[in-house]
């Protein structure tokens, strides 16, 4: 059956997107429409906090896009050199993540990552809150411009000192409505749509609702996770298939569950 990401690429090699190669396994035709643009800002400050380690408690990443702009600061001969010569004083410390993606990219800059299994800010928050107290340095939170406030507020609440720099700016794709227009131009109405962001139930759904018409009930909407799935669910629609963790075969498992139930064997 098809399905619609609305999501962005991994950025990586030459691998096929590990959802795609995920929902292929499970017997899907799976495409990608890019959602979000992204521009990086305060990166001068930045770098001149990843260079005092001494300063902070700690560094906390929950989204790839943080830790890209970590590596645009870094990406010189001159400052990669620096780097080398500071990030043990980092892995001294605590280096938090949400997710398996961000971890990846955290360990491609020589951190330890703590956290990747928790798979949403609020499971993070916890994990922080049962290693750290008021009496640390603050941890620097490197993040983006529209984030929700659950992590700093739960930091905040106990006493534990956090220091927020945003790097990057998030926007709506310039070709957003183009692509899925075509998309449904061409290909019809997919069995299921997969969002990853509230920002993407945002800047896309009501589209999707116009292009779908009277098949609009027909679709299986997916979210990557529960804060996704909220969004979904603020806009009336029923939410049967959330990843159970955000990862490329935990949202083909609950997408091909859902699409399995919604067409029984005749």
């Amino acid at each position: 059956m098809k399905v619609l990401l609305l999501k962005e690429p991994r950025e990586s090699d030459s691998e096929a997107d590990p959802y795609i190669k995920e929902l292929a396994s499970c017997g899907h035709t799976a495409a990608l429409i890019p959602v979000l643009s992204f521009s990086f800002v305060c990166l001068k400050e930045l770098l001149e906090r990843l260079f005092e380690p001494e300063r902070f408690g700690g560094l906390i990443f929950t989204s790839p896009r943080a830790v890209e702009a970590v590596r645009i600061c870094l990406d010189s001969n001159t400052h990669t050199h620096k780097w080398d010569a500071v990030k043990d004083k980092w892995n001294e410390k605590s280096v938090y993540v949400v997710g398996k993606a961000t971890a990846s990219l955290v360990e491609d800059l020589g951190l330890h990552p703590l956290g990747e299994e928790t798979g949403t800010a609020d499971t993070l928050s916890l994990l922080i809150l049962k290693r750290e107290n008021e009496d640390i340095l603050p941890l620097l939170f490197p993040c983006g411009s529209i984030k929700r406030d659950v992590l700093p507020t739960a930091l905040r609440a106990s006493r534990v000192p956090l220091e927020t720099l945003t790097v990057y700016q998030t926007s709506e794709h310039p070709d957003l409505h183009k692509n899925i227009t075509d998309y449904f131009t061409q290909q019809g109405v997919p069995a299921s749509v997969a969002f990853f962001s509230p920002s993407g139930v945002s800047f896309c759904l009501d589209l999707v609702k116009r292009l779908s018409g009277s098949q609009l009930e027909q679709i299986q909407f997916a979210a990557i996770g529960p804060t996704t799935a909220d969004a979904l669910h603020s806009h009336g629609l029923m939410i049967r298939c959330c990843a159970e963790k955000p990862t490329a075969k935990h949202l083909a498992a609950a997408i091909t569950q859902a699409l399995h139930t919604a067409t029984p064997d005749p």
